[in-house]
């Protein structure tokens, strides 16, 4: 699954720990998406994944969340990008 992100955002304070998301496009899909994120200590990370802009191809969604779900690497990616956002 060819990924591309468009625009990462992370912010951090002590009572919310790491708060951010991340848009990215996937190769061949019609809607780019959102990956919200959020962890407390930037250790064990939860996340929900949407549509960038208005509704799309519900499957295509659950195809992206398959595979972030078993493509640590992907997931990694993802999470780094809105990490490498809070240091700018």
């Amino acid at each position: 699954m060819n990924v591309t992100i468009i625009h990462a955002q992370m912010t951090y304070t002590k009572q919310d720990g790491y708060v951010g998301s991340v848009h990215f496009e996937v190769e061949g899909h019609q809607q780019a998406y959102e990956m919200a994120l959020q962890s407390k200590k930037g250790a064990d990370w939860g996340y929900g994944l949407f549509f960038l802009a208005g509704s799309g191809n519900e499957e295509q969604l659950l195809q992206v969340e398959d595979e972030i779900e078993e493509n640590d690497e992907l997931f990694e990616s993802l999470i780094e990008a809105g990490m490498a956002a809070l240091d700018k």
